[in-house]
């Protein structure tokens, strides 16, 4: 017999595994192939960010490790480097969850804007220190600044549409931590 817990934790891996490769088949799309037009919010990003301060064993980092380079190599992006900043963006959000847990949401909405202009910055960076042609500036923080912008809405469809809550103290520590 599998404890509930433990069934809940791997149905909601597989639901977030789904949802992610979902937006990415969305990615992939020819919509709106119009050349200089605006980026679209990357949704990938802000459902991530969504989970983790919500429910971080729901997205453990092996899992986001593949996703994420599977998503580099999919896109066409630098191999690597999406998952890496990805996972390093998130394991920050992860070491603030008590914090986080007790914030009210403008604040938690203004910390995930701020990883995310860290995300695009150090992007920059590592693009310019290996010489590859880096998108420009202003439209990555453009598509950082509409992600951010998508981000309440993410978070209202995975709380009423999936159920991703956060755990209230007590119930994370009845479930040892695991939360």
């Amino acid at each position: 017999m599998i404890d509930p817990i433990t069934a809940r934790t791997w149905g909601y891996r597989l639901l977030f595994s789904a949802l992610i490769l979902l937006l990415a088949f969305f990615q992939m799309l020819p919509l709106g192939g119009q050349a200089g037009g605006l980026p679209g919010a990357d949704l990938t990003v802000a459902l991530t960010f969504a989970w983790v301060l919500r429910r971080p064993s729901y997205v453990p980092v092996p899992l986001l490790a593949v996703l994420f380079l599977f998503l580099d190599l999919l896109l066409q992006r630098p191999p690597g480097l999406g998952a890496a900043l990805m996972i390093g963006a998130t394991e920050m959000l992860r070491s603030r969850r008590d914090m986080s847990r007790a914030m009210p949401f403008p604040f938690e909405w203004a910390l995930v804007s701020a990883v995310m202009a860290g995300m695009v910055a150090l992007e920059q960076i590592a693009l310019g220190i290996v010489v590859v042609d880096r998108p420009p500036l202003g439209l990555a923080l453009l598509r950082s600044l509409f992600t951010a912008a998508a981000y309440p809405f993410v978070v209202v469809l995975s709380h009423y549409g999936f159920g991703v809550r956060a755990a209230a103290p007590n119930e994370a520590d009845a479930l040892g931590r695991r939360l």
